[in-house]
Parts: structure tokens; C-alpha cells; sequence
């Protein structure tokens, strides 16, 4: 499959797009922080990136959802820092520490055409919502040397809708993570305000762009959203909130529900994080999601 970015650099509207987002780093709202300093001076706000990018890693992934990974693995970059501060991370040296290496955007650009080489399915851009500006430019300058295949914006969902439109028919397949909608969790546990109304918002902008996962003939994706929910201890993930938020969002949607939290970085200063889900407590939440109708999709 081809990925739809092709026609908006056919058309001179992906050029536009990257200036366009530009603008956006000037006075920096690509994410909802809004820190407001200058990246294209390299002034850092809570993200720690300036005008170029971090990369600590980028390989055919054979470990995403059967929809992503297909046969030949999901072309997966994993971009450093985040514009959360989740104290149960399991990525924390790359999202917290920063672990990687600084990239240009035609370094990026090299990177994908490089991962479609090797017969990836797609482009799996890990962690990209504090730098859709530079994936923007990336994309244009792939594109023109010949990238096709789909990309993924694999996300948090703690996204600035501004960015989100910016990328509407340059990202086929949203993986969208829906954390809890509960404020005080978002602020204790994620270090962010609003991260619940932020992420409804992002989820239903994803939908509207790219509608229902759809998949080819092999059960490969090529575009649609597709959400994430990791079940926490004690209910700390409001599963039942998330679920029936993602149930009117479309009764459709395709959900992966997923089972494999453990405490890592930080959550052992919260007892309520400090230990494995319980198999009811993850069997309750996939009961409900069925009871919903969901599309259950499985790693």
C-alpha cells in the first residue's frame, strides 16, 4: 500500500505543510505543554529538544500488533524524550534520560528510506507528538527521494490538535495510547494537566482523519486508528471510562487492550503501582470490552 503523503507531495501541499509547521517551533505549541521558547534557536522547554531530533533506536519491529508488524516488521523509530513525565515508564531511559543520538531531519529522512529498503511494512514513528515539525520535514524530504509505504504516529495521545491537522493525509494509521480520564491520575501519575480532555480530543481528531482500522487481504493495515490501553493496578487505568469513551468515539473502533504492566522507573514511590495487574483485573477489562462490542485487537 501507499501511503497517502505521496499525493500531497504530488500536489506541492506536503512542502506547504512543512513550513507551515515551522511556525509552530518559533514559539513552541507542537504539543499541548505550550512552553513557548524558541527550537529554532534551540531554546529547550520540557521536551529537551531543540530544532534537530533525539533517536536512541530504529529497526523492523517485530513486536507491534499483528496489524503494524504484518509479516516483515513495522519500520519503528524510537524517538527520545516525551512531553510526558509517566512515573511507571517502561522506556524511561529513552523518554525520561533521553538516551539516543541527535538527528537532522535528513538524517530522519534517510532513516525511513533506509527502513522501507528493508521491507517494512510501514514507518513507525514512536513518541513523535513534541516533534511533528521535523517528522513533517522528514516525510517531504523521504518522499521526494522515492518513500511510499504507510506511516504510523504512535502516540500518547497527549497531542495539540494544531499538529494533528497539520499531519491529516501525511499519517495513514494512528496507534493512539488512551491512558486514564481521570484528571488527578494524569497529574499525579503523568506529570500533565488535562491529560484527559486533551486526549479525547486528539482520539476523536485521529478518527476523523483515518475513520476505522482497515486492513489489506494478509490483515496488514494500511489505515485507520487503532488504541492502545494498558491495564493498571487498582484501576488506576478507569478502564471502564476509557472503554466506554473509545465505544462512542465508533462502535467500531479497534482496541488492544494490553496486560503487561510492571513497575519500572519511578512507581515504586506509589504502592498503589507497585506490583503486576491482577489476571481478574485484566480479565475484567477485556470482559467489558467485549460486553461493549469492541474490535479487540491482540499483540
Amino acid at each position: 500500500m501507499v501511503g497517502s503523503y505521496v499525493n500531497l507531495l504530488k500536489s506541492g501541499e506536503l512542502e506547504k505543510r512543512v513550513e507551515e509547521s515551522k511556525k509552530l517551533l518559533k514559539d513552541c505549541i507542537v504539543c499541548p505543554r505550550n512552553c513557548s521558547v524558541d527550537r529554532t534557536k534551540n531554546e529547550l522547554g520540557f521536551c529537551k529538544t531543540g530544532r534537530n531530533v533525539y533517536v536512541a533506536s530504529y529497526f523492523p519491529h517485530r513486536g507491534e500488533e499483528f496489524p503494524i508488524r504484518g509479516y516483515n516488521g513495522s519500520g519503528t523509530i524510537f524517538f527520545s524524550y516525551c512531553n510526558l513525565g509517566c512515573v511507571y515508564c517502561q522506556n524511561y531511559d529513552i523518554s525520561q534520560l533521553g538516551e539516543g543520538y541527535m538527528l537532522t531531519p535528513e538524517d530522519v529522512a534517510d532513516i525511513m528510506l533506509k527502513l522501507q529498503k528493508m521491507g517494512c511494512h510501514n514507518i513507525n514513528w514512536v513518541t513523535p507528538s513534541h516533534i511533528v515539525p521535523q517528522l513533517i520535514e522528514a516525510t517531504y524530504l523521504a518522499a521526494k527521494k522515492g518513500l511510499k509505504i504507510p506511516i504510523v504516529y504512535n502516540t500518547s495521545s497527549y497531542d495539540n490538535l494544531e499538529s494533528l491537522k497539520l499531519l491529516d493525509g501525511i499519517v495513514d494509521i494512528y496507534l493512539a495510547d488512551l491512558k486514564y480520564l481521570k484528571e488527578e491520575y494524569g497529574r499525579k501519575y503523568s506529570k500533565v494537566r488535562n491529560y484527559p480532555e486533551v486526549a479525547k480530543k486528539a482520539i476523536k481528531e485521529m478518527h476523523r482523519q483515518v475513520g476505522d482500522l482497515k486492513v489489506d487481504e494478509n490483515g496488514i493495515a494500511y489505515r485507520g486508528l487503532l488504541v492502545r490501553h494498558l491495564v493498571l493496578p487498582n484501576d488506576i487505568s478507569t478502564t471502564k471510562e476509557v472503554l466506554d469513551f473509545l465505544k462512542s468515539v465508533s462502535p467500531n473502533i479497534h482496541v488492544n487492550i494490553m496486560s503487561q504492566y510492571f513497575p519500572a522507573y519511578k512507581a515504586y514511590e506509589y504502592p498503589e503501582l507497585n506490583r503486576k495487574i491482577y489476571i481478574d483485573e485484566y480479565a475484567k477489562a477485556v470482559e467489558y470490552a467485549e460486553k461493549l462490542g469492541l474490535n479487540l485487537i491482540k499483540d
